[in-house]
């Protein structure tokens, strides 16, 4: 076989194994496993009474291919300009997360407010960040995914 041949019968299977590899990766890339959603996601706060505790809850149906491990969530007033980031959400508390389905999860996070932490409480618009974990690992951010109001 002359070298010039050699050359080409290289240049065709380095062609073709180029073509196979990228044909792999797309199949790959596209059989990739879904990040987690939330869906239906609601926030409420409920202020002290005379007589009792208020609360805040925020419930959200978490879903993903693999299940859900868990869902992180924390409240931050928007005049705070806290803006947290995926980072900060591993360290904040979980909500309760029981499995409606295989791969769906109704997460629940509440917390009490007496009526020293209410008075203290910025006024006005908060908002609620969320960081949901599938059982493969997958996460998704969701940096204002509720919104809720404290007035008084």
């Amino acid at each position: 076989m002359t070298k010039r041949t050699l050359l080409f019968s290289l240049a065709g299977v380095a062609a073709v194994g180029g073509v196979v590899a990228g044909g792999l990766a797309a199949s790959a890339a596209s059989a990739a496993p879904e990040k987690p959603t939330l869906e239906n996601g609601s926030a409420r706060y409920t202020a002290p009474s005379a007589t009792g505790t208020g609360s805040f809850t925020y419930t959200v149906d978490v879903s993903d291919d693999s299940g859900i491990r868990g869902l992180k969530v924390i409240a931050w007033p928007a005049s705070s300009k806290l803006e947290p980031t995926k980072a900060d959400l591993r360290f904040v508390d979980s909500a309760i997360c029981k499995s409606t389905s295989e791969s769906t999860s109704r997460c629940t996070y509440t917390f009490k407010i007496t009526k020293k932490e209410a008075a203290e409480a910025a006024k006005g618009t908060w908002y609620v960040s969320a960081l949901a974990t599938a059982k493969d690992g997958d996460t998704t951010f969701a940096p204002r995914t509720a919104t809720f109001d404290i007035t008084g």
